[in-house]
């Protein structure tokens, strides 16, 4: 088999293409660093710019299955100009390459994208499941539809489609746990708001492992990667100081502080989403990571 990735150099795609390697599946990858291009049999650099729309065409040839990846990074300060990086990076890519597909005769026959839970509502008491039709009215939510409706348009060109709907991803390399754990091992981590707000995250092997069972079992629709236990963020920093053995004690930062700290983008530190993995599990998929200290350990303490 031979998968073509875009986004292959970030946190997840850089794990997941250890996996799929490891697991003898040959890999194209799609970089805008011409630099970064490698001409591997198991392992295929092709070149794109996705702001001047330029795509080496060669990228699918005896391509089976597509994981999309690209998108630039939520967790950064959102100026005006970098909302609307936000969007275009997602929107601008996968209609790249459904044009691609569309134009030029290929083999590919599953198209899976990365996507987010940001499209679930705020909610403190619901419980969301892949069957919510109710959208978040918020910037990441907004986001987050337009590119699922980009991402169901590879369907008409009778293409497996599935999206996987990502949770808070708790990794030593990168991403929030990173950045919880600096404040942490100082003995000053402290929660935002509340407190009181639903995290649903999940261990960077079980995201990898997820999209490598979608891809095995040629699955197809939408599905929560998240684990089973989501816990309040209050429950998770006091988590992380306990796996780093150290003190917590500090107030919550109130929510005009963060505001002032990091504008719109503060908002990704109090919403809270109850999300459900029990389609996931209903398909037989089982979790290496079910116990948060456990997940956070297996990072944090090498």
């Amino acid at each position: 088999m031979r998968v073509l990735i875009t986004g292959a150099t970030g946190l997840v795609g850089n794990e997941l293409v250890s996996l799929l390697l490891n697991r003898g599946i040959q890999i194209n990858y799609l970089t805008t660093s011409k630099s970064k291009i490698r001409k591997d049999d198991s392992y295929t650099g092709f070149y794109w710019n996705p702001e001047k729309g330029v795509i080496d065409e060669d990228c699918i040839n005896g391509v089976d299955v597509i994981i999309h990846l690209a998108g630039a990074p939520i967790a950064k300060r959102w100026t005006d100009s970098y909302k609307k990086e936000i969007l275009n990076s997602r929107i601008v890519t996968t209609n790249m390459l459904y044009n691609l597909l569309k134009s030029k005769e290929n083999n590919v026959h599953q198209f899976i994208s990365a996507s987010a839970i940001g499209i679930y509502p705020d909610s403190m008491d619901e419980v969301y499941s892949e069957d919510n039709t109710v959208v978040d009215d918020s910037f990441v939510g907004k986001v987050v539809e337009k590119w699922e409706e980009v991402v169901d348009k590879i369907k008409e060109l009778e293409i497996r489609v599935a999206k996987i709907r990502i949770g808070l991803v708790l990794s030593s390399k990168g991403g929030m746990l990173a950045e919880l754990a600096k404040p942490v091992s100082y003995g000053v981590g402290s929660a935002f708001g509340s407190g009181k707000q639903i995290q649903s995250w999940i261990h960077i092997e079980d995201l990898v492992e997820i999209f490598f069972y979608v891809l095995n079992n040629e699955m197809e629709g939408v599905f929560n990667a998240v684990a089973p236990y989501p816990v309040s963020q209050n429950d998770l920093v006091k988590c992380v100081a306990k796996v780093l053995k150290k003190p917590y004690f500090m107030p919550n930062v109130p929510k005009f502080v963060m505001k002032m700290m990091l504008g719109d983008m503060s908002m990704l530190m109090f919403t809270s989403q109850n999300v459900s993995a029990k389609k996931i599990i209903a398909t037989g998929y089982q979790f290496k990571f079910l116990s948060l200290e456990k997940a956070i350990a297996n990072e944090l303490v090498k």
